[in-house]
C-alpha cells in the first residue's frame, strides 16, 4: 500500500515538475502550453538563472550594461562569469549567466523587472529583441494592457521573464536550478546538453520533449542543474542539419514535341539576351573607369605641385616653406576625397543633451556634453554658415591630435541653429584636470601633453596648404584622452582663421597681449606660438591664464638678476605644488626657458613650432 502511494506520488510530481516545450517563435501571438511555465500557489519562490546574449545592437556589450538591464550587481556577474572587468566589451553573442529571483504569480512562475523605453519601439522588438526571447512579445503586452502597438519614449513597462523552479520530484532526484535558455539557429540537443554537461535525456525530460524533438530559434528551454551552473564556451555549435534526399518519382517521358522546341527557342533567347546585359556592363565599367581616371589625373596635375613639408625657412628672412615637385602625395589631393559624416536629427541632439539641459550637459559657450549610442560626445551649436566651414576645414585634415568631427544636424532653413557632434575625451578639458586636485596630473603626463599640443601645432603650420593658424590655443581648447594624450579642439572654427587673412597689430591671447607686426603668413602663426606658452606656462603652474599677466610675470626672474641658487628657489615656488618634488628641475627649468622665449613681445623672436617640437621630443 505505501508502495504504490509512493509510485502515485512520484507521477504526480514528476508530472508538475516537468514544463512544456512552446516551439512557437517569441513574436507569435498565440499561447500555447508551454509559452509561460505553470506553478501551483504552493511553490515556494527560488533563485534561478537565465543566459543572456552580449548584443552590441542594442548597447548590451558589457556586464555594466547586462546587469542593469536585469537590476542585478554587476560584481555577481563578474564572478558568475569569469570576466575581469565590468567595462570588458564582450565578443558578440558571448553568453552571460544572470541570476534571478522566480516566483510563482497566479498560475505561472515569472522573474519581475521593470524596463524603461528609451526610443520609440514595439512590443516584439523588446521581447525578442532587447531581451533575445526570454518571454513572448504576447505575454508582454498581456502583462501591459494600457499600452498600444507601438511603446512610446519613456514608457515604464513590467517585464515577466520566462523562469522555473524545481518541483517536488525533481528536488528529489537531486535538481537544484531550471535555467532559462534561449534558442538561436543551429542549436541541437546534444551540444547543448553538453555545454551544461547534462545527459541530453535530462534536458529533454525537463521540457516533455520527445529524444528526436527539434527545438527551433527564438524559443526557450530549461536547463535542468544538479549543482551551481557552469558554462562550457568551447563546445562548438551545432552543424544545421543534413538534408535528406527527398524520394525519386518517375515521371514518363513527355511526346509532345512542340513543347519541347518551345523550351528550347526560350533558352537561346534567354542565353542570347544575357550575353547582351553582361557586354553592356563590360563598356559601362570601362567608360566609366576611363572618365574617373581623367578626372583624377587632371586634378593631380593641377595639385601636383603642393605637399606636407616641415622644411620651412627661417621666420626673420620673411620667406615661407613650400613643398617640392617630388614629394609623394599632396594633402589637397587628399582633400578632394569625400569627408563622410553622419547625419542626425534635432530629436537625436535633444535626446542626448537631455533636451540641452544646461545644469547637467552644458560644458561651455553653446556646447552640450551627450551620449549617442552609449558614446560621450560634445554637441556644439553654431550658425549654418559656421557649421559648413568647420567640416570643410575637418575634410582637409587627419590627425590623431585633433578632437574628431562624427556628424551633423542641419537646421530646418538658414537661418535655424546646426550641431556639429565630436568626440568627448574622457578626461576632458586641460583646465579641468590641472584643477583636479583629486587627480593630480604627474609631471610626465604634462610634458608628454605639451609634446602633443606642439605636434599638431607643427601639423597645421607646415604640412596643410595654406599654412592654418588656429588663434584659439588654450586650456579649455585642449581635450585629454583616458591615455592622457592631448587632443586640440575648435578647429576651422570662426576664431581659428586662416593664416594669410589676418592684419590686427594686437592679438590677446589667454587675457595676454601677443604684441604683432601686419601679419602675413609666417607672423600669423606665432600668435600660436604665444599661446601655446601660455598653455606651458599653465602646465607648469597650474594656475590658469585668465589670472591676467601675473604668469608672465612670475618668470620674469629667468630674464637674469637672480643668482643661480635664487633662480632655482623662485622656480620651484612657481612649480604647481602638486607635484611636490615628483619632478626633474632640469626639465622644469628648460620648460619655463621655452614658454619664456614663445611669449615674447616681438613675434620673430619667438621660435617655430619646428624648433619647440624638437626640444619637447629630447623630454618624452
Amino acid at each position: 500500500m505505501i508502495y504504490a502511494l509512493f509510485l502515485i506520488w512520484v507521477a504526480v510530481s514528476s508530472s508538475s515538475a516537468q514544463q512544456f516545450y512552446d516551439p512557437s517563435g517569441c513574436s507569435s501571438d498565440t499561447s500555447n502550453q508551454g509559452s509561460r511555465y505553470t506553478c501551483d500557489s504552493a511553490q515556494q519562490p527560488c533563485r534561478t538563472f537565465l543566459v543572456y546574449r552580449a548584443n552590441q545592437h542594442f548597447g548590451h556589450q558589457n556586464l555594466l550594461n547586462i546587469s542593469a538591464l536585469f537590476q542585478v550587481e554587476s560584481d555577481e556577474l563578474l564572478e558568475l562569469n569569469n570576466i575581469a572587468s565590468p567595462l570588458e566589451t564582450l565578443k558578440r553573442g558571448r553568453e552571460v549567466l544572470v541570476p534571478i529571483n522566480c516566483s510563482c504569480s497566479g498560475e505561472y512562475f515569472q522573474s519581475s523587472l521593470s524596463y524603461i523605453v528609451s526610443e520609440r519601439t514595439s512590443f516584439p522588438e523588446i521581447a525578442c529583441g532587447v531581451f533575445e526571447g526570454l518571454l513572448k512579445s504576447l505575454t508582454l503586452l498581456q502583462d501591459n494592457p494600457s499600452q498600444g502597438t507601438d511603446v512610446e519614449t519613456g514608457v515604464k513597462l513590467d517585464v515577466p521573464l520566462r523562469c522555473a523552479c524545481p518541483g517536488g520530484f525533481a528536488r528529489f532526484n537531486g535538481v537544484k536550478y531550471l535555467v532559462t535558455y534561449p534558442i538561436l539557429e543551429g542549436d541541437r540537443i546534444t551540444p547543448l546538453s553538453m555545454k551544461f554537461s547534462i545527459a541530453p535525456e535530462d534536458l529533454l525530460a525537463a521540457n516533455h520533449l520527445e529524444p528526436k524533438s527539434t527545438v527551433y530559434p527564438n524559443t526557450t528551454v530549461l536547463v535542468p542543474l544538479k549543482s551551481d551552473p557552469v558554462m562550457n564556451l568551447n563546445v562548438p555549435d551545432s552543424p544545421p542539419p543534413t538534408p535528406g534526399f527527398l524520394p525519386t518519382i518517375t515521371v514518363e517521358k513527355t511526346k509532345n514535341t512542340k513543347l519541347r522546341k518551345l523550351y528550347i527557342a526560350g533558352s537561346v533567347v534567354g542565353f542570347f539576351l544575357i550575353v547582351v546585359a553582361l557586354l553592356a556592363c563590360g563598356f559601362y565599367v570601362k567608360a566609366v573607369k576611363k572618365w574617373k581616371g581623367e578626372r583624377l589625373q587632371s586634378f593631380t596635375d593641377r595639385n601636383s605641385v603642393l605637399s606636407c613639408s616641415t622644411a620651412r625657412s627661417s621666420p626673420r628672412s620673411g620667406q615661407t616653406g613650400r613643398s617640392s615637385t617630388n614629394s609623394c602625395l599632396s594633402p589637397d589631393l587628399l582633400a578632394g576625397i569625400k569627408f563622410s559624416l553622419y547625419n542626425y536629427g534635432i530629436e537625436d541632439i535633444k535626446r542626448a543633451t537631455n533636451d540641452f539641459n544646461e545644469d547637467t550637459n552644458k560644458i561651455g559657450e553653446q556646447v552640450y556634453k551627450g551620449l549617442i549610442d552609449n558614446e560621450s560626445v560634445m554637441i556644439k551649436q553654431m550658425r549654418f554658415e559656421d557649421t559648413r566651414q568647420v567640416i570643410d576645414m575637418h575634410s582637409k585634415i587627419n590627425h590623431v591630435n585633433i578632437v574628431s568631427l562624427h556628424g551633423v544636424c542641419y537646421g530646418e532653413n538658414d537661418f535655424a541653429w546646426s550641431y556639429l557632434i565630436f568626440e568627448l575625451p574622457t578626461n576632458g578639458c586641460l583646465r579641468n584636470c590641472l584643477s583636479n586636485q583629486a587627480n593630480r596630473l604627474s609631471w610626465r603626463r604634462r610634458t608628454q601633453i605639451a609634446f602633443d599640443v606642439a605636434t599638431i601645432l607643427h601639423y597645421l603650420h607646415y604640412c596643410i596648404f595654406p599654412s592654418y593658424a588656429h588663434m584659439s590655443v588654450n586650456s579649455r581648447n585642449i581635450y585629454v584622452t583616458s591615455k592622457w594624450r592631448a587632443k586640440l579642439a575648435n578647429i576651422g572654427s570662426t576664431v581659428a582663421i586662416s593664416a594669410s587673412t589676418m592684419n590686427d597689430k594686437v592679438v590677446t591671447v589667454n587675457g595676454l597681449v601677443a604684441p604683432q607686426n601686419p601679419m602675413n603668413e609666417a607672423a600669423s602663426v606665432k600668435v600660436d606660438v604665444f599661446a601655446f606658452g601660455v598653455v606651458l606656462l599653465e602646465l607648469i603652474s597650474g594656475k590658469e591664464a585668465a589670472q591676467g599677466t601675473f604668469l608672465k610675470d612670475s618668470i620674469r626672474f629667468l630674464g637674469g638678476g637672480a643668482n643661480e641658487g635664487g633662480c632655482f628657489e623662485q622656480l620651484r615656488s612657481f612649480i604647481d605644488p602638486c607635484l611636490k618634488n615628483e619632478y626633474l628641475i632640469a626639465e622644469a627649468l628648460c620648460l619655463a626657458i621655452l614658454a619664456k622665449a614663445c611669449i615674447e613681445d616681438d613675434p620673430l623672436r619667438r621660435p617655430s613650432m619646428d624648433d619647440i617640437l624638437k626640444v619637447l621630443g629630447r623630454m618624452v
